[in-house]
């Protein structure tokens, strides 16, 4: 088998319609997975799906309801890998907060993860020895002004796959986080409307190696999936082109 190869393996993948969740889908297919692409906009699923090399199942779902959950669940196969990339940042600042936004951020990048996972778990749809990924953010050991929420959503997702990490040991199965800066998403189009337009140049200097490509964060998602990872669990790896080595001169 190939280095880091998925061959024959079915990955899900949250977030699919765009951005990280998209450049996961395309190279875990080049390596040979078959992906089950979930996400809430179809029509940028089948974007997806035209890209993936193999053969690719769409699901449509909004993860922050159950009864959906329940649907993605049962129309899924045996699964050999999770990649959760589905979040929002919806930046703001602390004096500001209300619950509704408080609860739109932990529903979509906490809970939703939190409790696909539950499920698939209760179901017994993930086959021994599989691999769970989630994407976090380098935002949580380098937080910024305005993001209190998703800062603290994603340190809990940290500490989510940790405790998971050690619950499904005793079946070969892993959990492993990401932690990426700015990659060239969407996501990065948002952050430089909220922070305008000097911050975000001085944002970018803070980068030895610059900013990221979506495809960098899915070759280390597609390692983390594979068997060559097969030693590693309860861990997280920091993906910031220098970031944080920067911050510290």
């Amino acid at each position: 088998m190939n280095k880091s190869g998925l061959h024959n393996l079915t990955v899900l993948i949250t977030g699919a319609s765009s951005g990280i969740g998209r450049a996961c889908a395309i190279e875990a297919s080049e390596r040979g997975a078959n992906c089950i692409l979930v996400g809430r906009n179809e029509v940028e699923l089948q974007k997806t799906k035209q890209l993936c090399s193999r053969p690719s199942v769409i699901v449509t779902g909004d993860l922050t309801n159950e009864q959906a959950i329940e649907e993605i669940i049962n129309q899924s196969p045996k699964i050999n890998g999770v990649v959760h990339c589905a979040g929002i940042i919806n930046p703001r600042p602390i004096k500001f907060l209300k619950p509704e936004s408080i609860k739109e951020i932990f529903d979509i990048n906490f809970n939703a993860p939190v409790m696909l996972t539950s499920k698939l778990l209760q179901k017994g749809k993930i086959e021994d020895g599989a691999s769970f990924v989630f994407i976090s953010s380098i935002s949580s050991q380098h937080p910024y002004f305005g993001g209190s929420m998703y800062v603290s959503s994603k340190a809990a997702l940290e500490a989510f796959s940790k405790t998971l990490a050690i619950e499904v040991a005793p079946k070969k199965m892993r959990s492993n986080v990401l932690l990426p800066g700015l990659v060239k998403t969407q996501m990065l189009e948002e952050t430089k409307l909220a922070a305008g337009e000097e911050n975000f140049s001085s944002y970018e200097k803070q980068y030895p190696l610059g900013f990221g490509e979506p495809e960098d964060i899915a070759h280390a998602v597609c390692f983390l999936l594979s068997s060559d990872a097969r030693w590693i669990t309860g861990s997280e790896l920091k993906m910031d082109g220098g970031l944080i080595l920067s911050s510290k001169k």
